[in-house]
């Protein structure tokens, strides 16, 4: 299947004095069953290796026009998500995960692993995993011979089905593969599909053993033909006419003047080639020569030579067969080990074990992980992003630390979910002795580390009134009395203020107007204020 000498092409060795292939005349797909990987000047080369069975039935397709599929099949075996595969070509991905199990309680084995690492490289990235605190585990155990066995044992209380979530988030349980198929075609290097990859190594396939029937088709006629002069040769006793001849030449044309009457009967010319072969033939042969068996070995030659012409004409038809006898005898075993299906991608952030306490500096404005004397807020992990407000409107999204600035004088420090979105209500003084303003919001998109601010801008601007809801409802029903400072002609002080007469707007809006006057301060409206009658 990889190689025949007499359909290679040959060249001088470095020395001259041994020949060497120029390239081997493979019969199958062996690009795309073993994979390759490779960089050089300017290009990059990746192709993943496919199924052997699979590769021969796409085959079969190309050669009966019909369509196919090809995605990656991996030694390694694993679960395989390959909707983004795009064929091979740049741009496309491939996310493969290891086939992880529970076994019982407080126990998940790993018996197959991504392609792309070991078993080695896959047990350091948990155990970095679990000194990182991103996942919590007992011990690890490498029981691997023949096969995968790794087993994963938990502390008490945690859930399998999260642990294996984290595995495939933070550790080499899942890796994603980025194909690039570049291949040298037509004398220059081409970015080309596995489809198309496929359909150029079928059409060689097809090409090389037409050229190995043709080679057989010319060896078995010359052997037909010496067969057949030998048959004329000693039936007709023609050796017979040299036994008075007397030079070289003589016995030559001795016996090619005898075997003239025959020559109308063979396929080609008479050379002198094949009158030095007859004069080789030993008198043992000569003597023990059997006719009925040298016409039934001629017979046997001429029904091999049309069944050779018969394929050379038929050769789509007979590469299809050998494709299938090639399966028959090679497939077992080399079934598909890589199961394919599609899974979501695990939310870092939702599988992640909260191992570490959320803290603020609330007099200096530093919150993280590492500030143990100050309040504690909440648990978390090492990477998660921190929300903070601050006195002066600003707003910021931050990585978590040990220690990061927040910002002067924070008024609300949290972990920032945002898939999770909260509903957000403030009161702000416009600048020093501007007008006082409400508005809801959300926080959406945002970029890491940039301020924002929910206000206006003015200097000296200050939040009145904050308030943090999970959902629309509790927002709107936020009842509250806006105390006024007393002035002259102010006969009203206390005034209420409902939060459902303000809309949910972006957090880059101004908001609504609450007073132009200046603001003493604001509280809750107990439970049973009414509005009407007043404070």
């Amino acid at each position: 299947v990889v190689f025949n000498p007499k359909t290679t092409d040959w060249t001088p060795s470095y020395d001259g004095r041994n020949k060497e292939p120029i390239t081997l005349p493979v019969k199958f797909p062996l690009l795309l069953a073993q994979g390759v990987e490779g960089i050089a000047v300017g290009l990059a080369c990746k192709v993943l290796p496919h199924n052997f069975i699979e590769l021969i039935d796409a085959s079969i397709a190309v050669l009966r026009n019909e369509p196919f599929t090809l995605v990656p099949d991996f030694p390694t075996g694993g679960i395989m998500d390959a909707s983004e595969y795009r064929d091979g070509l740049r741009g496309g991905r491939l996310r493969v995960r290891a086939r992880i199990s529970s076994e019982k309680k407080g126990l998940l084995r790993i018996t197959e692993i991504p392609f792309g690492t070991t078993t080695g490289n896959l047990m350091e990235s948990i155990v970095a995993a679990a000194d990182k605190g991103k996942i919590k585990i007992q011990k690890i155990e490498d029981n691997t011979a023949e096969h995968v066995d790794i087993l994963v044992h938990l502390p008490a209380g945690a859930d399998a089905e999260t642990t294996r979530d984290a595995l495939y988030a933070f550790t080499d349980c899942e890796l994603s593969l980025s194909p690039n198929a570049c291949v040298i075609a037509d004398g220059k290097p081409q970015f080309l599909g596995v489809s198309e990859i496929l359909r150029r190594n079928t059409q060689q396939t097809k090409d090389l053993l037409g050229l190995e029937l043709q080679i057989k088709l010319g060896e078995l006629a010359e052997k037909w033909h010496f067969s057949s002069l030998e048959k004329i040769f000693i039936e007709n006793r023609i050796y017979r006419d040299i036994e008075e001849c007397e030079t070289w030449e003589a016995v030559i044309a001795a016996i090619d003047k005898g075997l003239e009457p025959f020559k109308k009967l063979l396929k080609r010319e008479v050379t002198q080639d094949d009158i030095v072969r007859l004069t080789e033939i030993k008198i043992k042969r000569i003597s023990k020569y059997d006719s009925f068996k040298a016409d039934e070995e001629i017979r046997g030659l001429e029904k091999e030579i049309d069944i050779t012409e018969k394929n050379l004409k038929q050769l789509n038809k007979y590469t299809i067969k050998w494709f299938e006898e090639l399966k028959k005898k090679y497939a077992a075993g080399r079934e598909r080990r890589t199961e394919v299906g599609s899974f979501d991608r695990v939310d870092r952030t939702q599988v992640v074990a909260a191992t570490e306490t959320l803290y603020v500096d609330w007099k200096n404005g530093f919150a993280g992980y590492g500030l143990k004397k100050d309040e504690a807020v909440e648990k978390c992990s090492t990477i998660d992003d921190i929300i903070a407000f601050t006195q002066d409107g600003k707003m910021k999204v931050m990585k978590i630390a040990e220690k990061g600035f927040i910002g002067h004088k924070p008024i609300h420090v949290t972990v920032f979910r945002k898939d999770d979105p909260l509903f957000y209500s403030i009161i702000y003084r416009d600048g020093k002795d501007g007008a006082v303003y409400a508005k809801r919001f959300q926080v959406g998109g945002v970029t890491r580390d940039k301020e924002y601010d929910l206000t206006k801008g003015k200097a000296g601007t200050r939040i009145l009134y904050f308030a943090v809801h999970k959902n629309e409802t509790d927002s709107a029903a936020q009842m509250l009395i806006v105390h006024l400072k007393p002035q002259l002609r102010l006969r009203n002080v206390s005034r209420p203020f409902h939060f459902a007469e303000v809309a949910i707007k972006g957090r880059a809006s101004g908001g609504n107007l609450v007073t132009k006057h200046a603001v003493e301060k604001i509280v809750r409206a107990p439970k049973d204020f009414d509005p009407e009658v007043g404070a």
